[in-house]
């Protein structure tokens, strides 16, 4: 027979294991969603299998063809934020496009269809430039970005306005409006609730992430 007293402090034990192991945020408020060593949390729906890799160097290599990958939640961090910032560093190479959805949901193939599009593009023949909102308010022809150098990558989501930074400079700031225009292919192209996809554009499009970390604002 177990003692009521180990009894107390087993069921406390086992109580306090999930808590325990949930991760933390830093002392600004920053989770980690990707530090370079798992993708823990991610999930790619493999419409083109192997598209995201690890480096040797902890980065994130997309390439190969178009495929999502997909933040699910892990060890404590949820999978649905509203307003939240987050940030990471980007490396892009010569006519490669990615880019990086929020308040969106998981999705077997095609492009996703809830949510915006951060646009990640220096070089690619899309106009549609690093900064953007993608065809809500985009950034034309240049880009604040340059193939072969990293830079950071902030979004910032308050309520109804998305703020994009690249290197801790505003590039483009865009307020939805109250009957936001979308497609019948994509009705939920608006901000709403979700989470975070990186995208996998094209076979010919190589895009590295590193230092992904989010902000619940909420």
């Amino acid at each position: 027979m177990i003692p009521m007293l180990t009894k107390t402090l087993l069921a406390i034990s086992i109580w306090i294991i999930p808590v325990a192991s949930a991760t933390s945020p830093d002392e600004d408020g920053w989770f980690t969603l990707f530090d370079g060593t798992s993708l823990d949390g991610w999930k790619s729906n493999d419409e083109t299998p192997n598209v995201f890799s690890i480096t040797e160097n902890g980065e994130l290599r997309v390439d190969g063809g178009r495929a999502h990958l997909f933040w699910v939640g892990h060890d404590g961090i949820p999978a649905a934020f509203k307003n939240f910032e987050v940030s990471m560093q980007v490396k892009t190479t010569p006519e490669a496009n990615s880019g990086v959805f929020f308040h969106t949901e998981y999705q077997e193939d095609g492009w996703p269809g809830v949510g915006l599009e951060a646009q990640v593009n220096t070089s690619h023949k899309d106009r549609r430039k690093t900064g953007s909102v993608y065809a809500k308010q985009d950034v034309m022809d240049n880009a604040p970005s340059t193939d072969g150098e990293w830079f950071e990558y902030n979004i910032l989501v308050d309520e109804k306005t998305v703020t994009i930074s690249v290197d801790g400079e505003v590039v483009n700031s865009y307020t939805e409006p109250e009957s936001p225009l979308v497609t019948e292919k994509r009705p939920l192209a608006k901000l709403g609730q979700g989470t975070f996809a990186i995208q996998g554009h094209d076979p010919n499009s190589v895009v590295f992430y590193k230092d992904i970390r989010v902000r619940n604002l909420d």
